[in-house]
Protein backbone atom coordinates (compact mmCIF):
# COMPACT_ATOMS: atom_id res chain seq x y z
CA UNK A 1 0.00 0.00 0.00
CA UNK A 2 1.23 3.72 -1.17
CA UNK A 3 1.85 6.01 1.70
CA UNK A 4 2.33 9.45 1.09
CA UNK A 5 3.47 12.52 3.25
CA UNK A 6 1.55 14.86 4.18
CA UNK A 7 2.26 18.65 2.74
CA UNK A 8 4.21 20.56 6.07
CA UNK A 9 2.18 22.24 8.53
CA UNK A 10 3.60 25.33 10.80
CA UNK A 11 2.03 26.18 14.12
CA UNK A 12 -1.18 24.54 12.84
CA UNK A 13 -3.82 22.57 14.09
CA UNK A 14 -5.66 24.12 16.94
CA UNK A 15 -7.87 21.64 18.80
CA UNK A 16 -9.80 21.80 21.64
CA UNK A 17 -9.15 24.27 24.77
CA UNK A 18 -6.18 25.60 23.81
CA UNK A 19 -4.04 22.78 23.76
CA UNK A 20 -3.13 22.00 20.44
CA UNK A 21 -0.34 20.21 18.43
CA UNK A 22 1.67 23.29 18.33
CA UNK A 23 1.73 23.28 22.25
CA UNK A 24 2.63 19.57 22.31
CA UNK A 25 5.70 20.50 20.11
CA UNK A 26 6.64 23.42 22.29
CA UNK A 27 5.96 21.01 25.39
CA UNK A 28 7.86 17.84 23.16
CA UNK A 29 9.84 19.59 21.17
CA UNK A 30 9.05 16.42 19.01
CA UNK A 31 6.52 15.58 16.42
CA UNK A 32 5.04 12.02 15.56
CA UNK A 33 3.23 10.91 12.43
CA UNK A 34 -0.09 8.80 11.60
CA UNK A 35 -1.23 7.34 9.09
CA UNK A 36 -5.10 8.37 6.94
CA UNK A 37 -6.99 5.92 4.57
CA UNK A 38 -10.74 7.12 3.12
CA UNK A 39 -12.86 4.61 2.21
CA UNK A 40 -16.50 5.94 0.21
CA UNK A 41 -19.49 4.22 0.07
CA UNK A 42 -22.69 4.77 -1.40
CA UNK A 43 -25.69 4.83 1.34
CA UNK A 44 -28.17 2.83 -1.11
CA UNK A 45 -26.14 -0.14 -2.02
CA UNK A 46 -23.18 -0.40 -0.65
CA UNK A 47 -21.32 0.36 -3.22
CA UNK A 48 -18.06 1.86 -3.52
CA UNK A 49 -17.68 5.49 -4.63
CA UNK A 50 -15.21 6.03 -7.45
CA UNK A 51 -13.60 9.08 -8.53
CA UNK A 52 -14.73 10.90 -4.95
CA UNK A 53 -12.65 13.75 -4.27
CA UNK A 54 -11.71 14.56 0.04
CA UNK A 55 -9.61 17.82 0.80
CA UNK A 56 -7.89 17.48 3.73
CA UNK A 57 -7.11 20.09 6.15
CA UNK A 58 -6.17 21.23 10.11
CA UNK A 59 -9.47 21.47 11.64
CA UNK A 60 -8.11 24.53 13.57
CA UNK A 61 -7.02 25.42 9.95
CA UNK A 62 -10.15 24.61 8.11
CA UNK A 63 -8.73 26.76 4.70
CA UNK A 64 -5.71 25.63 4.45
CA UNK A 65 -6.01 22.77 2.25
CA UNK A 66 -3.06 19.85 2.93
CA UNK A 67 -3.92 17.51 0.67
CA UNK A 68 -6.46 16.64 -1.57
CA UNK A 69 -7.14 12.42 -2.52
CA UNK A 70 -9.68 10.76 -5.01
CA UNK A 71 -10.48 7.48 -4.23
CA UNK A 72 -10.20 4.54 -6.70
CA UNK A 73 -11.99 1.85 -8.05
CA UNK A 74 -12.51 0.29 -4.53
CA UNK A 75 -14.04 3.58 -3.82
CA UNK A 76 -10.39 4.05 -1.39
CA UNK A 77 -7.53 6.96 -0.89
CA UNK A 78 -3.92 5.71 -0.96
CA UNK A 79 -2.80 6.07 3.05
CA UNK A 80 -1.12 9.27 3.46
CA UNK A 81 1.05 10.64 6.79
CA UNK A 82 -0.14 13.10 8.74
CA UNK A 83 1.51 14.89 11.63
CA UNK A 84 0.33 13.80 15.49
CA UNK A 85 1.38 14.52 18.65
CA UNK A 86 4.24 12.06 20.47
CA UNK A 87 3.00 8.74 20.82
CA UNK A 88 3.23 9.16 24.62
CA UNK A 89 0.83 11.54 25.43
CA UNK A 90 -1.67 8.50 24.73
CA UNK A 91 0.57 6.16 26.86
CA UNK A 92 0.23 8.50 30.13
CA UNK A 93 -2.91 9.44 31.68
CA UNK A 94 -1.43 12.36 33.71
CA UNK A 95 -0.38 14.51 30.69
CA UNK A 96 -3.21 17.52 29.86
CA UNK A 97 -2.32 17.64 26.07
CA UNK A 98 -4.30 16.13 23.34
CA UNK A 99 -2.84 13.26 22.23
CA UNK A 100 -4.20 13.15 18.73
CA UNK A 101 -4.34 15.42 15.86
CA UNK A 102 -7.80 16.46 13.98
CA UNK A 103 -8.44 16.50 10.36
CA UNK A 104 -11.40 17.87 8.82
CA UNK A 105 -12.40 15.94 5.58
CA UNK A 106 -14.36 17.40 2.60
CA UNK A 107 -15.87 15.10 0.21
CA UNK A 108 -17.53 15.42 -3.46
CA UNK A 109 -18.41 12.79 -5.68
CA UNK A 110 -20.58 13.06 -8.87
CA UNK A 111 -24.29 12.32 -7.92
CA UNK A 112 -24.01 12.41 -4.40
CA UNK A 113 -24.45 15.23 -1.58
CA UNK A 114 -21.03 16.57 -0.53
CA UNK A 115 -20.45 16.06 3.14
CA UNK A 116 -18.16 17.41 5.73
CA UNK A 117 -16.70 15.51 9.33
CA UNK A 118 -14.67 17.91 11.40
CA UNK A 119 -12.57 16.02 13.95
CA UNK A 120 -10.83 12.86 12.38
CA UNK A 121 -8.71 12.30 15.07
CA UNK A 122 -4.68 10.67 13.93
CA UNK A 123 -2.70 8.88 16.22
CA UNK A 124 1.29 8.44 16.32
CA UNK A 125 1.98 5.74 14.32
CA UNK A 126 -1.47 4.33 13.85
CA UNK A 127 -3.28 3.86 10.86
CA UNK A 128 -6.58 5.92 10.99
CA UNK A 129 -9.38 4.62 8.73
CA UNK A 130 -12.21 7.16 8.27
CA UNK A 131 -15.38 5.23 6.11
CA UNK A 132 -18.01 7.69 4.99
CA UNK A 133 -21.33 7.28 3.92
CA UNK A 134 -22.97 9.44 1.02
CA UNK A 135 -25.95 9.70 -0.13
CA UNK A 136 -27.34 10.20 -3.59
CA UNK A 137 -28.15 14.10 -4.51
CA UNK A 138 -31.32 15.07 -4.89
CA UNK A 139 -32.13 17.60 -7.96
CA UNK A 140 -32.81 20.61 -6.59
CA UNK A 141 -30.70 19.92 -2.90
CA UNK A 142 -27.19 22.30 -2.86
CA UNK A 143 -26.75 22.01 0.76
CA UNK A 144 -24.05 19.91 2.47
CA UNK A 145 -24.24 17.13 5.33
CA UNK A 146 -22.13 17.92 8.39
CA UNK A 147 -20.70 15.97 11.21
CA UNK A 148 -18.16 17.54 14.07
CA UNK A 149 -16.60 14.48 15.86
CA UNK A 150 -16.54 15.07 19.54
CA UNK A 151 -13.49 14.61 21.63
CA UNK A 152 -12.35 11.37 22.68
CA UNK A 153 -14.07 10.06 26.09
CA UNK A 154 -10.12 9.68 27.86
CA UNK A 155 -9.34 13.35 26.81
CA UNK A 156 -12.62 15.45 27.26
CA UNK A 157 -15.11 15.36 30.18
CA UNK A 158 -18.07 12.89 29.75
CA UNK A 159 -20.59 11.55 32.19
CA UNK A 160 -19.63 8.80 34.46
CA UNK A 161 -21.20 5.32 34.05
CA UNK A 162 -24.38 4.97 36.17
CA UNK A 163 -24.00 2.02 37.98
CA UNK A 164 -26.32 -0.87 37.45
CA UNK A 165 -26.39 -5.15 38.47
CA UNK A 166 -23.94 -6.54 36.11
CA UNK A 167 -26.82 -9.36 35.76
CA UNK A 168 -30.17 -8.73 34.14
CA UNK A 169 -33.16 -10.33 36.64
CA UNK A 170 -34.99 -13.00 33.90
CA UNK A 171 -38.53 -13.55 34.35
CA UNK A 172 -40.34 -15.97 32.40
CA UNK A 173 -43.05 -13.45 31.29
CA UNK A 174 -42.08 -12.69 28.11
CA UNK A 175 -39.44 -10.42 28.49
CA UNK A 176 -36.84 -12.03 27.40
CA UNK A 177 -36.95 -12.54 23.44
CA UNK A 178 -34.29 -14.23 22.77
CA UNK A 179 -33.70 -17.78 24.41
CA UNK A 180 -30.16 -18.07 22.98
CA UNK A 181 -27.35 -15.59 22.55
CA UNK A 182 -26.97 -13.72 19.03
CA UNK A 183 -24.95 -11.81 17.51
CA UNK A 184 -27.38 -9.10 15.79
CA UNK A 185 -26.70 -7.82 11.93
CA UNK A 186 -27.61 -4.55 12.82
CA UNK A 187 -28.38 -3.18 15.94
CA UNK A 188 -30.60 0.75 16.74
CA UNK A 189 -28.25 2.87 18.70
CA UNK A 190 -30.23 6.39 20.29
CA UNK A 191 -27.99 9.09 19.82
CA UNK A 192 -28.39 10.67 23.39
CA UNK A 193 -29.76 9.76 26.40
CA UNK A 194 -32.95 7.81 26.96
CA UNK A 195 -35.15 9.62 27.61
CA UNK A 196 -34.26 12.75 24.88
CA UNK A 197 -36.73 12.07 22.29
CA UNK A 198 -34.96 14.86 19.54
CA UNK A 199 -32.14 12.11 19.14
CA UNK A 200 -31.98 10.43 16.25
CA UNK A 201 -32.06 6.31 16.23
CA UNK A 202 -29.47 5.16 13.68
CA UNK A 203 -29.39 1.30 12.53
CA UNK A 204 -25.67 0.21 12.84
CA UNK A 205 -23.92 -2.58 11.82
CA UNK A 206 -22.93 -4.87 15.35
CA UNK A 207 -19.29 -4.82 14.35
CA UNK A 208 -19.31 -1.21 13.10
CA UNK A 209 -20.32 -0.22 15.97
CA UNK A 210 -18.01 -1.99 18.56
CA UNK A 211 -15.28 -0.78 16.26
CA UNK A 212 -16.70 2.72 16.60
CA UNK A 213 -16.65 2.42 20.70
CA UNK A 214 -13.67 1.07 21.32
CA UNK A 215 -12.10 3.95 18.97
CA UNK A 216 -14.11 6.71 21.31
CA UNK A 217 -13.21 5.13 24.47
CA UNK A 218 -9.35 3.70 24.29
CA UNK A 219 -6.33 4.32 22.44
CA UNK A 220 -5.28 2.65 19.60
CA UNK A 221 -1.73 2.68 20.67
CA UNK A 222 -2.14 0.58 23.57
CA UNK A 223 -1.06 -3.08 24.31
CA UNK A 224 -3.09 -6.03 21.89
CA UNK A 225 -4.27 -7.68 24.74
CA UNK A 226 -5.63 -4.29 26.66
CA UNK A 227 -7.34 -3.63 23.38
CA UNK A 228 -8.57 -7.48 22.81
CA UNK A 229 -9.93 -7.04 26.95
CA UNK A 230 -11.96 -3.94 26.37
CA UNK A 231 -13.47 -5.16 23.37
CA UNK A 232 -14.44 -8.23 25.09
CA UNK A 233 -16.23 -5.98 27.43
CA UNK A 234 -17.26 -3.53 25.11
CA UNK A 235 -19.08 -6.57 22.79
CA UNK A 236 -20.42 -8.53 26.59
CA UNK A 237 -22.10 -4.94 27.22
CA UNK A 238 -23.95 -4.67 23.90
CA UNK A 239 -24.68 -8.09 24.15
CA UNK A 240 -26.25 -8.14 27.23
CA UNK A 241 -28.36 -5.29 26.00
CA UNK A 242 -29.50 -6.97 22.90
CA UNK A 243 -30.22 -10.72 24.87
CA UNK A 244 -32.20 -8.83 27.67
CA UNK A 245 -34.15 -6.50 24.93
CA UNK A 246 -33.47 -4.34 27.61
CA UNK A 247 -35.01 -0.89 26.23
CA UNK A 248 -36.92 -2.27 24.16
CA UNK A 249 -38.76 -3.76 27.49
CA UNK A 250 -39.00 -0.41 28.73
CA UNK A 251 -41.03 1.04 25.93
CA UNK A 252 -38.11 1.97 23.53
CA UNK A 253 -37.45 1.47 20.03
CA UNK A 254 -33.80 0.85 20.17
CA UNK A 255 -31.32 -1.43 21.19
CA UNK A 256 -28.28 0.66 22.81
CA UNK A 257 -27.65 4.48 23.69
CA UNK A 258 -24.51 7.09 22.83
CA UNK A 259 -24.66 8.24 26.39
CA UNK A 260 -21.92 7.13 28.64
CA UNK A 261 -23.94 8.05 31.76
CA UNK A 262 -26.06 4.76 30.37
CA UNK A 263 -23.73 2.69 28.06
CA UNK A 264 -20.56 3.45 25.49
CA UNK A 265 -19.75 6.28 23.59
CA UNK A 266 -20.45 5.82 19.92
CA UNK A 267 -20.62 8.90 17.26
CA UNK A 268 -21.62 9.19 13.62
CA UNK A 269 -19.12 8.82 11.07
CA UNK A 270 -16.21 8.96 13.86
CA UNK A 271 -12.67 7.51 11.98
CA UNK A 272 -11.76 3.96 13.47
CA UNK A 273 -8.34 2.35 13.67
CA UNK A 274 -6.50 -0.55 11.81
CA UNK A 275 -5.35 -2.74 14.75
CA UNK A 276 -8.78 -1.84 16.63
CA UNK A 277 -10.71 -3.19 13.87
CA UNK A 278 -8.81 -6.25 13.16
CA UNK A 279 -9.30 -6.99 16.64
CA UNK A 280 -12.64 -7.15 16.75
CA UNK A 281 -12.98 -9.27 13.28
CA UNK A 282 -10.94 -11.24 15.58
CA UNK A 283 -13.48 -11.72 18.50
CA UNK A 284 -16.70 -10.44 17.62
CA UNK A 285 -19.10 -13.71 18.05
CA UNK A 286 -17.59 -13.47 21.76
CA UNK A 287 -18.76 -12.09 24.82
CA UNK A 288 -17.90 -12.94 28.89
CA UNK A 289 -19.92 -15.29 31.10
CA UNK A 290 -19.90 -16.55 34.39
CA UNK A 291 -20.81 -20.00 35.13
CA UNK A 292 -24.59 -20.94 35.29
CA UNK A 293 -25.58 -17.36 33.77
CA UNK A 294 -27.16 -17.39 30.32
CA UNK A 295 -27.05 -13.95 29.36
CA UNK A 296 -23.90 -11.87 28.43
CA UNK A 297 -22.45 -10.18 31.57
CA UNK A 298 -22.96 -6.60 31.78
CA UNK A 299 -19.29 -5.29 31.81
CA UNK A 300 -19.11 -1.91 33.17
CA UNK A 301 -15.69 -0.19 33.27
CA UNK A 302 -14.35 3.50 34.08
CA UNK A 303 -11.11 5.29 33.19
CA UNK A 304 -9.20 4.79 36.27
CA UNK A 305 -7.97 8.48 36.56
CA UNK A 306 -10.71 11.09 36.99
CA UNK A 307 -13.51 8.58 37.75
CA UNK A 308 -12.91 5.58 40.57
CA UNK A 309 -15.21 2.12 39.96
CA UNK A 310 -14.31 -0.38 42.33
CA UNK A 311 -15.01 -4.10 40.74
CA UNK A 312 -15.10 -3.45 37.21
CA UNK A 313 -12.62 -2.45 35.21
CA UNK A 314 -10.60 0.33 34.74
CA UNK A 315 -9.11 1.38 31.13
CA UNK A 316 -6.04 2.63 32.16
CA UNK A 317 -5.60 -0.05 34.85
CA UNK A 318 -6.12 -2.38 31.91
CA UNK A 319 -3.43 -0.83 29.68
CA UNK A 320 -0.82 -1.11 32.83
CA UNK A 321 -1.77 -4.74 32.91
CA UNK A 322 -1.14 -4.98 29.36
CA UNK A 323 1.76 -3.23 29.38
CA UNK A 324 3.06 -5.97 31.76
CA UNK A 325 2.21 -8.63 29.46
CA UNK A 326 -1.04 -9.54 30.87
CA UNK A 327 -3.33 -11.76 28.65
CA UNK A 328 -6.98 -10.48 27.81
CA UNK A 329 -8.65 -13.02 29.66
CA UNK A 330 -6.02 -12.28 32.80
CA UNK A 331 -7.14 -8.45 32.20
CA UNK A 332 -10.39 -9.37 32.54
CA UNK A 333 -10.35 -11.65 35.71
CA UNK A 334 -7.95 -8.99 37.52
CA UNK A 335 -10.92 -6.40 37.42
CA UNK A 336 -14.07 -8.86 37.19
CA UNK A 337 -13.24 -12.22 39.45
CA UNK A 338 -11.49 -15.15 38.16
CA UNK A 339 -15.01 -16.91 37.44
CA UNK A 340 -15.47 -14.94 34.18
CA UNK A 341 -15.43 -16.63 31.37
CA UNK A 342 -15.00 -16.21 27.61
CA UNK A 343 -17.97 -17.45 25.52
CA UNK A 344 -18.92 -18.19 21.56
CA UNK A 345 -22.25 -16.86 20.68
CA UNK A 346 -24.20 -19.93 19.43
CA UNK A 347 -25.86 -17.69 16.19
CA UNK A 348 -24.61 -14.66 13.89
CA UNK A 349 -27.25 -13.17 12.11
CA UNK A 350 -27.03 -11.83 8.82
CA UNK A 351 -24.47 -14.83 7.87
CA UNK A 352 -25.21 -17.10 4.73
CA UNK A 353 -23.37 -19.76 6.48
CA UNK A 354 -20.84 -20.00 9.26
CA UNK A 355 -16.93 -21.09 8.94
CA UNK A 356 -16.13 -24.35 8.22
CA UNK A 357 -13.93 -24.47 11.12
CA UNK A 358 -10.56 -24.31 9.01
CA UNK A 359 -8.38 -22.52 6.86
CA UNK A 360 -9.25 -23.05 3.00
CA UNK A 361 -6.38 -22.90 0.80
CA UNK A 362 -5.15 -23.72 -2.51
CA UNK A 363 -6.12 -27.39 -2.61
CA UNK A 364 -9.17 -27.12 -0.90
CA UNK A 365 -12.16 -28.70 -2.42
CA UNK A 366 -16.28 -28.36 -1.93
CA UNK A 367 -19.27 -27.06 -1.11
CA UNK A 368 -17.37 -24.57 1.32
CA UNK A 369 -15.00 -23.27 -1.44
CA UNK A 370 -17.76 -22.85 -4.20
CA UNK A 371 -20.05 -20.51 -1.72
CA UNK A 372 -16.72 -18.39 -0.91
CA UNK A 373 -16.20 -18.04 -4.88
CA UNK A 374 -19.88 -17.36 -5.70
CA UNK A 375 -19.80 -14.79 -3.09
CA UNK A 376 -16.35 -13.35 -4.20
CA UNK A 377 -17.97 -13.14 -7.80
CA UNK A 378 -20.73 -10.96 -7.06
CA UNK A 379 -18.44 -9.10 -4.80
CA UNK A 380 -16.24 -8.63 -7.93
CA UNK A 381 -19.21 -7.01 -9.72
CA UNK A 382 -19.24 -3.89 -7.20
CA UNK A 383 -15.30 -4.27 -6.69
CA UNK A 384 -13.73 -4.65 -9.91
CA UNK A 385 -10.47 -4.58 -8.79
CA UNK A 386 -11.04 -7.97 -7.33
CA UNK A 387 -10.62 -10.85 -9.92
CA UNK A 388 -13.86 -12.76 -10.99
CA UNK A 389 -13.36 -16.51 -10.43
CA UNK A 390 -15.23 -19.41 -11.28
CA UNK A 391 -17.09 -21.30 -9.28
CA UNK A 392 -16.28 -24.77 -9.70
CA UNK A 393 -15.58 -25.68 -5.90
CA UNK A 394 -11.92 -25.96 -6.33
CA UNK A 395 -9.12 -23.43 -4.60
CA UNK A 396 -6.26 -22.53 -6.80
CA UNK A 397 -4.27 -19.95 -7.78
CA UNK A 398 -7.23 -18.00 -9.57
CA UNK A 399 -8.90 -18.60 -6.03
CA UNK A 400 -5.75 -17.44 -4.22
CA UNK A 401 -5.48 -14.29 -6.04
CA UNK A 402 -9.13 -12.96 -5.90
CA UNK A 403 -8.67 -13.93 -1.83
CA UNK A 404 -5.60 -11.64 -1.81
CA UNK A 405 -6.93 -8.77 -3.81
CA UNK A 406 -10.37 -9.15 -1.39
CA UNK A 407 -7.49 -8.91 1.40
CA UNK A 408 -6.28 -6.02 0.52
CA UNK A 409 -9.34 -4.05 -0.33
CA UNK A 410 -10.31 -4.53 3.24
CA UNK A 411 -7.50 -4.23 5.02
CA UNK A 412 -6.72 -7.82 6.22
CA UNK A 413 -3.65 -9.95 6.01
CA UNK A 414 -2.71 -10.51 2.21
CA UNK A 415 -2.25 -14.37 2.82
CA UNK A 416 -4.23 -15.62 0.03
CA UNK A 417 -6.28 -17.91 2.57
CA UNK A 418 -9.58 -18.22 4.33
CA UNK A 419 -9.53 -17.71 7.77
CA UNK A 420 -12.02 -17.18 10.50
CA UNK A 421 -12.00 -13.00 9.55
CA UNK A 422 -11.72 -13.53 5.81
CA UNK A 423 -14.91 -16.28 5.73
CA UNK A 424 -17.11 -13.34 7.65
CA UNK A 425 -15.24 -10.29 5.62
CA UNK A 426 -16.18 -12.04 2.67
CA UNK A 427 -19.73 -12.68 4.08
CA UNK A 428 -20.35 -9.17 5.38
CA UNK A 429 -19.53 -8.02 2.36
CA UNK A 430 -21.84 -9.92 -0.34
CA UNK A 431 -24.75 -9.58 2.12
CA UNK A 432 -23.91 -5.97 1.90
CA UNK A 433 -23.56 -5.43 -2.18
CA UNK A 434 -25.87 -7.99 -3.47
CA UNK A 435 -28.96 -6.36 -1.20
CA UNK A 436 -30.07 -3.17 0.62
CA UNK A 437 -30.92 -4.25 3.80
CA UNK A 438 -34.44 -4.32 5.36
CA UNK A 439 -33.75 -1.83 8.55
CA UNK A 440 -37.16 -2.33 10.50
Amino acid sequence: MNILKASQINNGGNTRDNRNIGNSRDVSNNIDTGRLQISVTSAINSFPVADATISISYTGVPNATLEQLRTNSSGQTETIELDAPPVELSLNPNNEIQPYSEYTLNVTAPGFEPISISGTEILANETALQNITMNPSEPDETGEEVFVIPGHTLYEEYPPKIPEPEIKPVRETGEIVLSRVVVPEYIVVHDGTPNDTTARDYYVKYRDYIKNVASSEIYATWPANTIRANVLAIMSFTLNRVYTEWYRNQGYDFTITSSTAFDHKWIPERNIYTNISLIVDELFSNYLSRPNVRQPILTQYCDGNRVSCPGWMTQWGSKALGDQGYSAIEILRYFYGDNMYINTAEEISGIPSSWPGYILSQGSTGDKVRQVQEQLAVISGAYPAIPRVTADGVYGPATAEAVREFQSVFGLPETGTIDYRTWYKISEIYVGVSRIAELV
